[in-house]
């Protein structure tokens, strides 16, 4: 429980937490929305992937980070995140993405084929 509560104490990590609300994005793809240095942002996400809130996968040559989806603490953050007005337009630009990301899996299957 510690771990988690160090990881929620940085509002860097609450924000990525928001921008996966939706959506896996890679390293790149986070670090484009801060003014931070991409160690510093390394640093982040190994903090909430040791805090089980954080995942990743490797897909081709690229990272994606998501959410873990059944971690009570995530839906918490979900909810309260709902309510801010730091985090409500996170989480609507990452539904936004999810929504971009739907569309483009066809055409990108369609390439692929």
């Amino acid at each position: 429980m510690d771990k988690v509560f160090q990881a929620l104490s940085s509002s860097v990590r609450r924000q990525i937490l928001a921008y996966l609300s939706s959506a896996s994005m890679t390293a790149g793809e986070i670090a484009d929305r801060f003014d931070i240095s991409k160690p510093s942002l390394s640093k982040h996400l190994a903090i909430l992937e040791n805090a089980g809130l954080v995942s990743k996968e490797k897909q081709g040559q690229y990272v994606h980070y998501a959410l873990v989806p059944d971690n009570l603490t995530n839906t918490l953050a979900g909810f309260v995140m709902e309510v801010c007005p730091v985090g409500r337009p996170l989480k609507k630009e990452s539904r936004e993405k999810a929504a971009r990301d739907q569309m483009d899996a066809p055409l990108k299957a369609d390439s692929e084929g």
